[in-house]
Formats: C-alpha cells, sequence, structure tokens
C-alpha cells in the first residue's frame, strides 16, 4: 500500500523506475560526438509525483555503490597488478593472497550483482559503481534534489519538476549582510548657549519692567481718584 501507484501496475511501475534510473545514472557519462547526448548531464526532467518516487530509488543505489567501494578498497591490497594469465598472476592465484582477495572482495561483487538486477543495464551499472560512488564517498546521503519547474507539461498541463546529482550546480547559502543603523541627527538651534542664556536673560528683564510699569500706574490711578 506504499507509495503511489502513478496509475500503472507493479509491473509497469518497476519498469518506469528502472528506465528513468538508468537514464539519470547513464546522463552523468556524456558522449559529446552523441547528437542525443542531454544537454545537462547528470539531470532529466519528469512530474514532480516521478520525481518523488524516483528519488529514494535512485539514493538507495547510489549507498549500495558506496558499501561496495569499501569493500574493494580493502580487498585491493591482497591483488595483483599482474597481467591475467601471466607467470605471476598464476603465482598470485595459487597463493593465499587469492583466498583472502576472494573473500574480501565477495560482498562488493554482491551488491554489483544486485544492482544489476535492478538496472539491467551495464553501462549504468559502471558509471554507478566507477564515478557516483566515488563522488559521493564522504557524503552519507542526500545525493539528488528535485527542483520544480514553473512550465507546464503540454498536453495534460502536469506539474514537472527536474531530479539531478547534487555536486554541481550547487548555490552556496551567502550570509545576509543586515542594513546599517541609520541614527537620526539633532535639529541644531540656531542660537549656541550664550546666545539663548542671553535672550532668556533679556526676556526676564523685559517681564519684569512690565510688571513694574504696571504696579506704577496703578498706584497713579489711585491717587488721581
Amino acid at each position: 500500500m506504499r507509495g503511489r501507484k502513478l496509475g500503472r501496475n507493479a509491473t509497469h511501475r518497476k519498469a518506469m523506475f528502472r528506465n528513468m534510473a538508468c537514464s539519470l545514472i547513464s546522463s552523468v557519462r556524456v558522449d559529446e560526438d552523441d547528437p542525443q547526448a542531454p544537454q545537462v548531464p547528470g539531470r532529466i526532467v519528469t512530474t514532480v509525483p516521478k520525481a518523488k518516487e524516483l528519488r529514494p530509488y535512485v539514493e538507495k543505489l547510489i549507498t549500495m555503490a558506496r558499501k561496495a567501494r569499501v569493500h574493494a578498497e580493502r580487498a585491493r591490497e591482497f591483488g595483483t597488478t599482474a597481467e591475467r594469465d601471466s607467470d605471476a598472476w598464476r603465482t598470485w592465484r595459487e597463493s593465499d593472497k587469492w583466498a583472502q582477495w576472494a573473500a574480501a572482495t565477495a560482498p562488493a561483487l554482491a551488491l554489483r550483482r544486485r544492482a544489476f538486477q535492478l538496472l539491467r543495464s551495464n553501462e549504468a551499472v559502471d558509471v554507478l559503481f566507477d564515478e557516483l560512488a566515488e563522488r559521493f564517498e564522504d557524503r552519507p546521503g542526500g545525493y539528488t534534489r528535485i527542483v520544480r519547474l514553473a512550465k507546464r507539461r503540454l498536453g495534460d498541463a502536469g506539474e514537472q519538476a527536474l531530479i539531478e546529482f547534487v555536486g554541481e550546480r550547487d548555490r552556496t547559502r551567502t550570509r545576509q549582510r543586515s542594513a546599517p543603523l541609520v541614527v537620526e541627527d539633532e535639529p541644531e538651534s540656531d542660537a549656541t548657549p550664550a546666545a539663548a542664556d542671553e535672550t532668556e536673560t533679556a526676556e526676564a528683564e523685559d517681564a519684569a519692567a512690565s510688571e513694574t510699569e504696571g504696579g506704577a500706574s496703578d498706584e497713579e490711578k489711585s491717587e488721581q481718584q
């Protein structure tokens, strides 16, 4: 019951994911002389539901390739660089190192066979174990990303998206620069502090003089009366 049905039965859906995974993985190795080569390596365009279902399918394959690479590196110390069917190779083949090499490389071979069972393409398996496993050797997960496209699919107006491998054309997040603080300057008065004091003193003297004049006039009025 898990997952999207996508309007297909189990056999058709399995074949569709196999073909899409092979197309995505094989597009990493681009042949410039091929007229049908993809414009951007490591990317295919499909619908959003298909991309979401394809993503775990492809990432599990890359995890298998990473595990196989670890076993292959461990088995390399027991291997030989002699040419096959040569005297040095036959000597190595009959020694104990060959048995140690076979035991160490057996898990890698089993993982490679499992990947071929899912992909059914020798080219896709070679790209998966030779190139993608090395690219994502130090990455614990998240090998692909899905980017929605604004353009709808012609015919049924289906929502489209591209799925591609990370590590190339990545956008780096830059630290957003904070806006500078704007400090409003206080309005400057036309008069200096000394001038302001003189103005206040003059105003006080005028007020006192007016009060005195007002008092004298009242006394004169009373005497006249």
